[in-house]
């Protein structure tokens, strides 16, 4: 990508909001193009600044945040969405991720892990903050659906959520980046989960979560 990022700041706190952009400014990568504080404006400001990065206010007046993230991203699927949240809540998390967030982060991380979450949003990767990675393999490994259906049941949840990841068309470094394992241990989970599936390719496997919808939510 050429150019810095452009970004678009979604949050009803003017000094929050006023803080996040004085620290993404402070790198030359990274451009704040515009700002809003309620969730249709949110939504008008991404249709109008075509941003590549919207750091987005789980909770915003006037309209939730998910609502926005689910508007823009069909609206201006290029843009790619990092929520913020105040306190870890596993609903709007699962929430968040059904309307297209690319990331969710406690605004508690710090000014250096912002920034890197912003980069890997606009890079196109994936971000959980590690602090509810937790919350994703409990909801994981409740899923009702994962006890319907007898291939993947047969997944443990570390499993199941390589595979998440895997139908994210994530390679296996960047499997082992975001779960904290090395990328041997990856590449053997993916042979295991290939052969639980009863399937010879990662693309088969990705194709198999598409067809039973949202099987980790």
């Amino acid at each position: 990508m050429s150019g810095p990022l452009r970004v678009l700041i979604a949050e009803d706190h003017d000094v929050v909001r006023a803080g996040i952009r004085l620290v993404l400014e402070s790198e030359s990568d990274l451009r704040v193009v515009a700002e809003a504080r309620t969730a249709p404006d949110a939504v008008a400001s991404a249709v109008r600044s075509q941003p590549d990065v919207v750091v987005m206010d789980v909770r915003l007046a006037s309209g939730s945040g998910i609502q926005a993230t689910r508007e823009i991203q069909s609206r201006v699927p290029a843009s790619n969405v990092l929520m913020l949240t105040s306190y870890p809540d596993d609903d709007a998390l699962f929430a968040s991720i059904m309307a297209g967030a690319s990331g969710y982060m406690l605004k508690s991380a710090t000014p250096a892990e912002l920034i890197r979450a912003v980069r890997r949003v606009g890079q196109g990767e994936s971000l959980l903050d590690p602090s509810v990675t937790g919350q994703v393999l409990t909801r994981v490994r409740r899923s009702p659906i994962l006890a319907r259906d007898e291939k993947l049941s047969r997944l443990t949840s570390r499993e199941a959520e390589i595979l998440a990841l895997l139908a994210q068309s994530k390679t296996n470094a960047q499997i082992a980046r975001d779960v904290h394992i090395s990328e041997k241990t990856v590449k053997n989970h993916v042979s295991t989960i290939l052969g639980k599936l009863e399937v010879d390719r990662r693309t088969e496997a990705a194709a198999y979560v598409a067809q039973h919808r949202n099987p980790f939510g």
